[in-house]
């Protein structure tokens, strides 16, 4: 019979590492006497990170005696101690390819249910003093599981651990971290998995997005999209140079000897390279399928890019283009569907828009768009005559300083949350919103307030996407910068959304650590190639691993936390 060895507890504090600060609950330590074991977690215990651990679904976690021997014998080491692997119970016997999701246990008074395997993070490494460990993890089918509690009661060392019910569909904690983690994701399997009622959400969201995503690298990590329709940049001729607004020009683009260019989903972006070093993304703003692209461009005060698109492009110019990228796309449903926008960040969603009118669709269509005055307000007249198009259209617009003259908007003022609720918006609608973050922040937070479920929201940022930096302490943010030091020799590396181009370092560990030496914001959990918080596309260019990756990104991405470039390359941050 299986039995409690230790129960091990700890409270979050903080931990020097690489010269940051690391907010983390995963140093535990073994309790004498009883313990209670309570919905979130066992009394004197907490986590410091609550986006990936602790909570009802991961309330207490298991590693076994069992892997801590295989760990002594591949590692050769000795020092390990309860607790080290941030476990709450550490159990003799429950193996992670015995142990199934929905099995239940009784241990001292405590009932608990088997939830999910482990997502394996950093931390475990600087715990453990091995930074291969989250990978190591799941290479090895050792990753370990979390209970929930359904009925509280004490615990302690000593205590045996009784099975009171077998899981459905009989699926081992290996098997389901397999299925999440490792290349293959057998559809059956995972829809079996599906089938479990005691798999947490989390894990069951990644499960549905793997099934519903194109088939393209892991959407049960990150989110998908088809791949790139060619590697790197081509040249495409500039066919017309249109003003859309005193602020916006659309600049559309052409295959130099005609042939139809490949289509881009609606919502996607462009990425364009004006010269060495200067690259920058728009979004694409026409119908999607068309001959062309048309991207369209706000000209910011000191933008070295965009003044250049505004002052210097013609028709005839030939502009080096990446192929459209993106997950931020409108996804075929029956459902109604907000299109919100602020600013420029109208290019997007009118793209949306375009392909609802195309295929003359019956959703319930909603197009909100805030701006400062008439003059600055893009595509009025495109957009009224794609709305009359569509049967139940719904048209609302802000201004927030209208000029006297300004007639065709409907509020004068900021969209807020208290005029959203007076829309009676539907609450089943999937809502797209495009704009600069301070807007996006505000407006997800009002819609939120006015029903719409959360999960619901689909967002796109101008510029650099907001980093993913868990557990590390807040630092005063930066303009992405060269980094300190000498410069690198090595081969360019650009950083498209930050506006920023600097030489390889050769001291450089990875292409993650370039971009946090120039304080490029950037996602990462891991570090070592199992989490794909860090893919990022790949826009041009070639690179090396180093580890390999567990489960290789989509084509046309990268895993820069595992990454040199192995010349000039070109990333999508």
């Amino acid at each position: 019979m299986a039995t409690l060895r230790s129960v091990n507890v700890g409270l979050p504090k903080d931990v020097s590492w690489q010269g940051r600060t690391v907010h983390t609950g995963i140093w535990k330590a073994p309790v004498d006497g009883p313990v209670m074991a309570r919905k979130l977690n066992l009394d004197g215990d907490g986590q410091g990170d609550l986006g990936g651990h602790g909570g009802e679904m991961r309330a207490v976690f298991v590693y076994q005696l069992g892997a801590y021997d295989h760990w002594r014998k591949f590692l050769g080491r000795d020092d390990f101690t309860f607790g080290q692997f941030g476990e709450n119970f550490t159990v003799d016997g429950l193996a992670d390819d015995e142990v199934c999701v929905g099995d239940r246990y009784r241990i001292g008074e405590a009932l608990f249910e088997v939830t999910q395997p482990r997502v394996t993070c950093y931390r475990v490494g600087i715990r453990t003093a091995e930074p291969r460990m989250p990978a190591l993890l799941v290479q090895h089918h050792r990753p370990g599981f979390y209970l929930r509690v359904l009925q509280e009661g004490e615990v302690r060392a000593g205590d045996e651990i009784v099975k009171v019910a077998d899981g459905p569909e009989a699926m081992t904690i290996a098997e389901v971290d397999g299925l999440l983690y490792l290349p293959g994701h057998p559809r059956d399997r995972i829809e079996r998995a599906l089938r479990i009622p005691a798999l947490s959400p989390g894990w069951q969201g990644s499960f549905q997005a793997i099934l519903t995503a194109p088939a393209n690298g892991n959407a049960g990590l990150v989110d998908a999209a088809p791949p790139p329709a060619w590697p790197g940049f081509r040249p495409l001729r500039v066919t017309a140079v249109e003003a859309e607004s005193t602020t916006i020009t659309s600049i559309r683009l052409a295959d130099p000897d005609g042939a139809p260019v490949p289509a881009a989903l609606p919502g996607q972006f462009l990425t364009v390279r004006l010269r060495p070093g200067l690259v920058r993304s728009y979004s694409l703003s026409g119908q999607p399928g068309g001959t062309g692209y048309r991207i369209s461009v706000k000209q910011e005060a000191h933008g070295e890019a965009s003044g250049y698109l505004h002052t210097h492009v013609r028709p005839g110019d030939l502009i080096d283009t990446a192929a459209p990228r993106g997950s931020f796309v409108l996804r075929p449903a029956p459902t109604p569907v907000l299109l919100v926008s602020g600013g420029v960040g109208a290019t997007p969603v009118l793209a949306m828009l375009h392909a609802l009118a195309a295929e003359k669709s019956t959703r319930e269509v909603w197009w909100l768009q805030a701006a400062r005055d008439s003059a600055e307000r893009p595509f009025a007249t495109e957009v009224a005559e794609l709305l009359a198009g569509l049967p139940h259209a719904h048209s609302h617009v802000w201004l927030s300083r209208p000029a006297p003259a300004d007639k065709n908007y409907d509020t004068n003022g900021r969209l807020t949350a208290d005029l959203l609720r007076t829309l009676q918006l539907p609450p089943d609608a999937d809502a797209y919103l495009c704009g600069p973050a301070p807007f996006l922040t505000g407006v997800t937070a009002a819609l939120v307030e006015a029903g719409v479920p959360a999960a619901r929201i689909h967002t796109e940022i101008f510029g650099a996407r907001p980093g993913l930096t868990p557990g590390i302490a807040a630092t005063p943010a930066r303009p992405p910068h060269a980094p300190a030091g000498e410069p690198g020799t090595g081969p360019a590396v650009s950083f498209a959304r930050s506006d920023l181009t600097v030489p390889w370092p050769a001291d450089c560990g990875s292409l993650l650590d370039l971009a946090e030496a120039c304080d490029v914001p950037a996602r990462w959990s891991c570090r070592i190639g199992v989490c794909h918080n860090c893919e990022t596309g790949l826009l041009a260019g070639s690179v090396t691993y180093d580890p390999d990756p567990i489960d290789q990104p989509a084509p046309g991405n990268v895993l820069i936390c595992s990454t040199k470039p192995s010349g000039p390359v070109v990333l999508d941050l």
